[in-house]
């Protein structure tokens, strides 16, 4: 177990009503940046944002999806934080705004499809 794992596990902060606090403030922004990821459109959409700027037409053939399916999931995204969109002319190009979701997708891809050997 590592260092930061024990420290969290301290019965010794439950004892202060701060810390409490603090942790239930922390347990619902994580909940709620993992209802954002719990999406298969948009954790793909995210995989493939991970890899660098793509358009939404990129994005509907990655996907496979219909563009009204692909722009929903990219509002999602864009009103989480996690994206940004910039437009050159009449294309918008959608990158990964937020480090946290590219940390999160690659820890994704180490765990769950770098290898089979994790299966």
């Amino acid at each position: 177990m590592t260092e930061r794992m024990t420290a969290m596990l301290d019965p010794a902060i439950f004892d202060d009503e701060s810390e409490i606090d603090q942790m239930a403030e922390n347990a619902k922004l994580a909940t709620d940046f993992l209802k954002a990821l719990a999406h298969e459109a948009r954790l793909m959409i995210l995989c493939y944002l991970a890899s660098g700027e793509k358009s939404v037409k990129e994005l509907e053939d990655l996907l496979s999806l219909r563009q009204p399916t692909v722009s929903q999931q990219l509002a999602r995204l864009r009103i989480e934080g996690f994206i940004n969109a910039r437009r050159d002319g009449k294309m918008i190009y959608y990158s990964i705004a937020d480090d946290r979701a590219k940390v999160m997708v690659e820890q994704l891809y180490e765990m769950f499809c770098k290898t089979n050997d994790a299966r």
